[in-house]
């Protein structure tokens, strides 16, 4: 087929797509892949796609895109020596691009915006190219994200183990910090419970006697404790999940897992 006079070309040869399609061709799955432009130029992105599914699943002779989401919106496409007709609708979700082939078999792609970081892209690709994925395109990038900082948290939770604690949430309350208990002992067996607030003698720091007599700890000074010793997955926790002051009575059993002193770490307000 001999290019219209009116189908406009790309100016340069088509680029690499980042582009993951589920490999099965599943029916129960919402989306086909997942493809993440380096631009909103239709011309410089689209090209690489055609060609890459044309390989995959058959020429395209169609796409259907969100009006609101490239830039000029030309209507025609000369790709590899035919003509592709472009479809733009604002009903169309920004997040999704369709294909249809030759053979009527249709492509449904989740669009990753250009701006999006590698590694959420990354995921929602993932996802998206994952057989029976029911998550539909408008909503992908945020259960991606969701289960990329589960997995993130849960690697922080094992390097934290590898540095010598382990937390563990106490059965009938929320998974609050303050509900919370440290095991630290030998796998299988309960660690001791937080022992009681020590007289201690510290020369110019105040002495901790009672449990009315309550101490607190800024955050910041724990979190620069912890990094001295290089343990930054410890430290990234403590600022994650205390507060800004920590009460040493409440937060006893925490401290002295992290073999932290509350009257070695400066001088601690009493409230």
């Amino acid at each position: 087929m001999v290019p219209s006079t009116n189908a406009l070309a790309p100016p340069s040869p088509p680029s690499t797509p980042r582009l993951r399609i589920e490999p099965t061709r599943s029916p129960r799955t919402l989306l086909d892949g997942g493809w993440w432009p380096r631009s909103t130029d239709p011309l410089a992105e689209l090209p690489g796609l055609i060609l890459a599914i044309d390989l995959l699943r058959g020429p395209i002779v169609r796409l259907v895109l969100s009006a609101d989401t490239w830039n000029g919106n030309p209507r025609r496409l000369a790709v590899d020596g035919r003509v592709l007709r472009l479809g733009y609708f604002t009903s169309q979700p920004a997040s999704l691009l369709t294909a249809i082939c030759l053979n009527d078999d249709r492509i449904d792609l989740l669009v990753v915006p250009p701006e999006t970081a590698a590694d959420l892209a990354e995921a929602a690709m993932a996802l998206a190219a994952t057989a029976g994925n029911r998550v539909h395109a408008p909503q992908l990038l945020t259960a991606a994200g969701t289960m990329s900082d589960a997995r993130a948290d849960s690697a922080g939770r094992r390097t934290w183990e590898a540095e010598g604690g382990r937390l563990r949430t106490a059965p009938d309350a929320p998974p609050t910090v303050a509900s919370r208990t440290v095991e630290a002992g030998p796998a299988g067996k309960s660690a001791p419970a937080a022992p009681p607030p020590r007289r201690r003698r510290t020369g110019d720091h105040p002495t901790i006697t009672t449990k009315e007599q309550s101490m607190t700890v800024a955050r910041h000074t724990i979190v620069s404790a912890l990094r001295r010793r290089g343990q930054h997955a410890r430290a990234d926790w403590v600022e994650r999940e205390l507060p800004e002051q920590v009460d040493t009575t409440r937060h006893a059993g925490l401290l002295a897992t992290l073999r932290l002193d509350p009257a070695e770490l400066g001088e601690p307000t009493a409230r």
